[in-house]
Formats: structure tokens, sequence, C-alpha cells
């Protein structure tokens, strides 16, 4: 049987190396590099939201008959993170250390402190609530076009 879990972790750790490669290039001053680099986060990052908003989140709704709970909290830190997705995306196109360094730091530190909570919780209640069904959702969320 699949495990959603083993399916969607994989993707933070390639977000983190995409999201470290930008931050590394930024700091050199290498913008080129850290837009290429940002782009393959951004791209990965999206992907990854709406695999879970449109197939995962869902499936667990409807299996709790709970909206609220864990998968609203995961629905507004992706707010959270898009609207710092932006921000980079800005001192990216001013080629700002400084702003890119300071958005860098904030988006980590959610960004950490979110894939835990879904490693930790959310997946493992989707494993054990979603069993009959994972491999499916995993099929529907491979599916996705990034």
């Amino acid at each position: 049987m699949d495990r959603i879990g083993n399916y969607l972790a994989p993707d933070h750790r390639q977000c983190d190396d995409y999201f470290s490669a930008a931050e590394e290039a930024a700091q050199q001053g290498e913008w080129t590099a850290a837009t290429a680099q940002f782009n393959q986060f951004l791209i990965a990052m999206q992907h990854h939201f709406v695999k879970e908003e449109t197939v995962l989140f869902p499936a667990f709704e409807q299996s709790t008959r709970n909206a609220g709970g864990p998968t609203e909290v995961m629905r507004m830190e992706h707010t959270q993170m898009r609207e710092l997705f932006q921000d980079l995306q800005q001192a990216i196109a001013s080629r700002d250390a400084n702003a890119y360094a300071g958005a860098a730091e904030t988006l980590l530190i959610l960004m950490q402190q979110h894939n835990l909570k879904e490693e930790q919780m959310l997946y493992r209640m989707c494993d054990q609530m979603l069993a009959q069904e994972s491999g499916d959702l995993i099929e529907r969320m491979n599916a996705i076009p990034q």
C-alpha cells in the first residue's frame, strides 16, 4: 500500500534544495543564477501546493467531515508563503540582497515549521484515514502537470 507521506515529503527536500541554491546565489550577487534557482523553487512549491490543495486536502476533509482544522492551517500557511514568494521575486528583480535575505529568512522559518507539521502530523493522519484510497490519491496528484 502506498503512503501519502512517502510520496509528498520528498517534494519538501527538493524545494529546500532549490531554495538554498537561490539564497546562496543571491548572497553572492549572482542574480541570473538566483533567478533561475528561485524560478525552479517557485515551480516546485506551487506544484506541491496544488497537489495538496486540489487532491489531498479535499479527500482528508471529506474523510473527517471537517473543512477546518489542520488543512485550514496548511492553506493559511500556503497563502503566507505565496506572499513571501512575491517579496522574494521583487528583491531579485531589484537585485536587493538585503531584502532577499530578510524575506528568505522569514520564509525558511515558515517552511521548516510547515513541513514539520505536515510530515509529523497531517501526512500521518492522511496515511491512517485515507489508507484505502492512498494509491488513487497519489495517482491523481502525480497526474497534475508541473
